[in-house]
């Protein structure tokens, strides 16, 4: 039996991973801040209660060592150091990444998608040649690469696999864009207002396939950088459809060429006037990747999910850090008196 640490066990994705790798006869150490226990893992999973910006409880959970440590939160250059500390223990790292980022060949990406003309227009599909953004400490992205480089160029004492998701998505997401629709349907809202034709592609992630990749890429220790995303990526029309047949309504679509007609009307978590959409390729030749899932299938339980937790709250109590990156996303005064109007 090889021995799994991952780090970040109760997210969205340490969830799906931990449950997987024990389900391969990895013997797994579940590491979260609060310790938790999720009720699907097998009950050999061990669970360990610290926070990874503590280097010594970090080191306490590894131990004497382990085959595998998977990290879910890495986030900057600090965590790489951190992580690089732990290679006379540590066999191979598999850390998960962002497709945000990559630029496209004029230096547009996700930080610059707010300015005029700011947004990219990757290459589709999109590989993992593509450039990506400078390293640095202003952005998210940034921080991402800043952290890539970091332990790629540590690849000789700790092979990684960087795994670059897509929109994740799945149970236990505190950002869900499905909610989008889940609400709207919830709310009787048998209209909706699609910018850019309801045709942008923002290519979808599922935990399940996530959970994939690190299964294959456990016992492959290797320095490489892979994209991870689902089979398919729908158009969000395409979603929007999906979400309705799961909860049993029909809704009309009124479709706008081009961007929002207003900032809080046709714009959805996954509205962008040019698609992202990356190629597994690279995953399916060094992994052996297949996807466990596609998109569609995973809505009934994405849907449950979200449904209980707004049972008989508000939605930004539900989920507020969807509130803060998304702002108002049901402003129906607006999406009406827009409607309204264009009848007029």
């Amino acid at each position: 039996m090889t021995r799994a640490v991952v780090v970040g066990a109760t997210g969205q994705i340490g969830r799906a991973a931990v449950g997987a790798l024990a389900r391969d006869g990895w013997e797994v150490t579940a590491v979260s801040r609060g310790g938790e226990r999720d009720g699907a893992w097998p009950e050999e999973v061990r669970v360990v209660r610290a926070d990874r910006e503590d280097d010594a409880a970090l080191s306490a959970a590894v131990g004497d060592g382990c085959d595998v440590l998977v990290d879910m939160v890495a986030f900057a250059p600090g965590h790489a150091r951190q992580l690089v500390s732990l290679a006379g223990r540590v066999g191979s790292a598999v850390v998960i990444s962002s497709v945000s980022v990559y630029e496209d060949d004029k230096g547009r990406n996700f930080d610059t998608q707010a300015e005029p003309d700011g947004f990219p227009e990757y290459p589709v599909p999109l590989t993992e040649d593509q450039r990506t953004v400078r390293p640095g400490d202003t952005s998210y992205s940034t921080r991402k690469v800043a952290l890539e480089q970091e332990l790629l160029a540590a690849g000789d004492r700790l092979p990684v696999t960087l795994l670059r998701a897509g929109a994740i998505h799945g149970p236990h997401c505190r950002t869900p864009r499905e909610l989008y629709f889940v609400k709207r349907n919830l709310d009787g809202r048998r209209r909706r207002v699609l910018a850019y034709g309801g045709a942008s592609r923002f290519h979808p992630a599922s935990v399940r396939n996530i959970a994939e990749l690190v299964r294959l890429a456990a016992p492959r220790p290797g320095t490489r950088v892979l994209n991870a995303v689902d089979p398919d990526a729908p158009t969000v029309a395409e979603i929007a459809r999906a979400i309705d047949a799961v909860m049993g309504v029909e809704t009309e679509d009124v479709l706008v060429d081009g961007p929002p007609p207003a900032s809080t009307v046709g714009d959805t978590p996954w509205s962008v006037p040019a698609p992202v959409v990356c190629d597994m390729t690279a995953a399916e030749r060094q992994l052996g990747y297949r996807p466990v899932v596609r998109y569609a299938e995973t809505l009934p339980e994405t849907v449950a999910w979200i449904e209980e937790r707004l049972a008989g709250r508000d939605w930004r109590e539900a989920y507020p850090k969807m509130s803060a990156a998304y702002g108002d996303l049901f402003d129906y005064a607006a999406e009406d008196t827009w409607l309204a109007a264009r009848k007029a």
